[in-house]
């Protein structure tokens, strides 16, 4: 603008600034040589310009530190994360297992039953035999035999008397058998127990 009103501005005399950045020239088919610009007032680089570069070096190096740890700490949640729910899954399906051999201990009870008053036979044989060879596989194993020296966490005693002829507590007679999937008692075996005197 000028200061006195009615004359036109220089810009207004000029016309519009048009700046032909094309790498080649359109008349001739030559290409032309990147014009040399002065850089703007506000992006002058700073004579220090190395220091410059390597305060956003290391910037970026302690972003990616930052990053790859980030990434590794996650990476050892997911794997943690993966092996509990396998053990964990484990865990459900033996869980699983022995409830439902648990449901079955009184039927295997009435098996052992027949076939120690000799019942157990014809057609009924074969299926409590399939059912006794089926929870094996299972994992469930029997256990409590006359005669075993009495241990509390896998016998209940049931009744106690003494007994000349043992020299330690001992199961002298097994009322109904104990069953255990691995390590694990499902039922105790319930015993009569004798000490010795």
């Amino acid at each position: 603008m000028t200061d006195r009103p009615g004359e036109p501005d220089e810009q207004e005399e000029q016309g519009p600034v048009v700046r032909d950045k094309r790498r080649i020239d359109p008349l001739t088919g030559e290409v032309r040589e990147p014009a040399k610009t002065p850089a703007p007032a506000g992006d002058e680089v700073p004579a220090d310009a190395s220091s410059l570069g390597d305060d956003v070096a290391e910037e970026l190096r302690r972003q990616v530190a930052e990053r790859t740890a980030d990434l590794q700490r996650l990476q050892a949640e997911y794997a943690n994360y993966r092996r509990r729910v396998e053990r964990d899954r484990e865990v459900i399906r033996e869980t699983a297992v022995a409830n439902v051999l648990t449901n079955l201990l009184p039927v295997l009870d009435d098996i052992g039953r027949a076939r120690e008053h000799g019942e157990l036979e014809g057609g009924f044989k074969s299926v409590g035999e399939a059912l006794e060879q089926t929870v094996e596989k299972l994992g469930l194993t029997r256990f409590g035999t006359a005669g075993d020296p009495f241990d509390p966490t896998v016998h209940e005693a049931l009744t106690h008397t003494h007994s000349d002829d043992v020299t330690v507590p001992t199961a002298v007679e097994v009322f109904q058998p104990g069953y255990r999937i691995g390590d694990r008692v499902v039922r105790p075996a319930r015993v009569a127990v004798a000490e010795p005197e």
